[in-house]
């Protein structure tokens, strides 16, 4: 049986809930791939809908990939702002939506705006489970760090840049 087709649209605050599940399912998942179980239970505990809300009233703009069948349902999320000056967007997907094309999807979604709204670069901290996916997308790694969380501490991660070529 063929997986079911998804769609991706702009997200509201009305998919907080949405994006929150994703976001938890993503880190549990796929993120315990690469990571402690202590790691993953830090990363995931700021995860709830008024996070993403928050986000959207500071300008945060979000894409939800959702199932396009009789039995919607959400399949990842991407996030896209500018910070100090740069650029940033981040692309979760849920299990069910790994190896679909969703990411990929989501991603170009928000590069599409970024470019819109002038970027000439585009900067993520990758997962260390996702780095293959970004350098797919066309990213290099400047650097291996440590993202810091929410909560308090840091999550080991690689810093990468993408470049992007005027269409």
């Amino acid at each position: 049986m063929a997986p079911a087709p998804f769609i991706v649209r702009p997200a509201g605050p009305c998919d907080a809930a949405a994006i929150t599940a994703v976001h938890i399912d993503s880190i549990t998942v796929l993120g315990a791939r690469g990571y402690a179980p202590d790691q993953v239970a830090q990363w995931r505990l700021p995860c709830a809908p008024q996070r993403y809300v928050d986000a959207m009233a500071r300008g945060e703009h979000f894409f939800l990939a959702v199932t396009s069948d009789t039995a919607p349902g959400p399949l990842g999320f991407s996030a896209y702002r500018v910070e100090h000056g740069l650029h940033r967007i981040a692309t979760y997907v849920a299990a069910r939506g790994a190896r679909r094309g969703v990411g990929t999807a989501l991603y170009l979604a928000a590069e599409e705006l970024a470019r819109t709204r002038g970027a000439r670069e585009i900067h993520v901290d990758s997962s260390l489970v996702a780095v293959d996916f970004y350098l797919a997308l066309g990213f290099d790694e400047v650097a291996r760090g440590a993202h810091p969380l929410r909560i308090g501490g840091d999550l080991p991660c690689v810093f990468m840049r993408k470049v992007i070529v005027k269409s």
